[in-house]
C-alpha cells in the first residue's frame, strides 16, 4: 500500500465477502456476518454496483475469494480442533476471523499483523462494532519497508507455542525477498506442529502476453495505489518451492479442488478463476 492510504484491496476484498454473506444460506459459499460493518458504506455499494461489470472483466475472481475465505476458515477451525496456542494473521486487512471463532476467545492468542494506515483503520470500525478493542487480540502494526517479523516478539509473540500463520491475499504484492523472509521467520520461530496458509497466484499470469482483466488492472494502477502485482510461483512447483524452505505436509489446493469442495448444487455453474491456488505446510520437527 501506498503512503499513509488505509489498504483499497482490504476494502475491496471485505465488501465481497459480505455481498457473498448476504445471500440466501443455501447459495453463498463464505459466510462472514462482519463484513458489511468493516467495509465503509460507500465502499460497499460501489462494490454491489460494479459486481457483475467485475465478472464480465474478470470471470471467477470473486469466486476464488469466497472460495478462498471459506477454505481458510475451515482450515483454521481444523488447526483450532487440533489445538493451537496462537494465531498469527498476516496483512490482517479486514479479517474478521478473530471476531468470528469463539475458540479463539477462550484459548487461543491472537496477533493481527498489517500496515499502520490500514490496521488504525480497523480499529476504529472494530471500536464501533464491539465498543473496545477485544482483549485477546493483539494488534502489531508493521511497515515492512523499515521493520520485520521480529517485532512480533516485542507485542508477546512466544516461539514456543504451537502457531498457525494466516497469510491470506497478501503474496501477489511481495517481493521474492520478502516471501522469502516471511518464510523464514516462520521456520525458525514456530513450535514442531505449527503450520503456514497461504493463497497465491501462478506466475504465468502475471508475465502472460494477454493478462486477465484483474491482472492487467492491477499491475496498471498499482504504481497509484501502491499495490502492484509482482510475485507468483509456478504451476505445479509449490511443493518443490517449500520443501526448499524447511517446509513439510504440503497441500496444494487448487482451482479445480475448491469448485469440488464449495461449487455444488446451485452453484455448479458459478465460475472460478484458473490462475490462483492456496497451499498449507507444517514447520520441519
Amino acid at each position: 500500500m501506498k503512503g499513509e492510504w488505509s489498504s483499497v484491496t482490504a476494502q475491496g476484498i471485505a465488501a465481497i465477502r459480505a455481498i457473498e454473506s448476504s445471500r440466501p444460506p443455501e447459495q453463498r459459499i463464505c459466510y462472514d456476518p462482519l463484513a458489511r460493518q468493516l467495509v465503509s458504506p460507500v465502499f460497499y455499494l460501489l462494490a454491489k454496483l460494479f459486481w457483475r461489470y467485475g465478472e464480465w472483466r474478470a470471470p471467477g475472481t470473486t469466486g476464488f475469494i469466497v472460495a478462498r475465505a471459506r477454505y481458510i476458515d475451515d482450515y483454521l477451525q481444523t488447526c483450532l480442533d487440533g489445538g493451537i496456542d496462537q494465531l498469527v494473521i498476516l496483512g490482517a486487512g479486514l479479517d474478521s476471523r478473530a471476531y468470528r471463532f469463539e475458540q479463539l476467545r477462550e484459548h487461543v492468542k491472537v496477533f493481527e499483523v498489517d500496515h499502520p494506515a490500514t490496521q488504525q483503520e480497523k480499529c476504529k470500525r472494530l471500536r464501533r462494532i464491539f465498543d473496545e478493542l477485544p482483549k485477546y487480540v493483539t494488534f502489531v502494526p508493521i511497515d515492512f519497508n523499515e521493520e520485520s517479523l521480529e517485532k512480533l516478539f516485542d507485542f508477546g509473540f512466544d516461539k514456543q507455542w504451537k502457531t498457525l500463520f494466516i497469510w491470506e491475499g497478501v503474496t501477489y504484492y511481495l517481493t521474492a525477498e520478502a516471501m522469502d523472509s516471511t518464510l523464514e521467520f516462520v521456520v525458525r520461530n514456530s513450535e514442531e506442529g505449527s503450520s503456514i496458509i497461504f493463497d497465491y497466484v501462478h506466475v504465468s499470469a502475471l508475465t502472460a502476453a494477454h493478462k486477465r482483466g484483474e491482472i492487467a488492472r492491477m499491475q496498471r494502477y498499482g504504481r497509484f495505489t501502491g499495490e502492484q502485482l509482482i510475485f507468483g510461483i509456478e504451476e505445479g512447483k509449490v511443493v518443490e518451492f517449500l520443501s526448499q524452505r524447511g517446509y513439510t505436509q504440503i497441500v496444494n489446493v487448487t482451482s479445480e479442488d475448491l469448485k469440488r469442495a464449495y461449487f455444488t448444487g446451485v452453484n455448479q455453474n458459478r465460475p472460478i478463476a484458473p490462475i490462483y491456488a492456496i497451499v498449507h505446510a507444517t514447520v520441519k520437527s
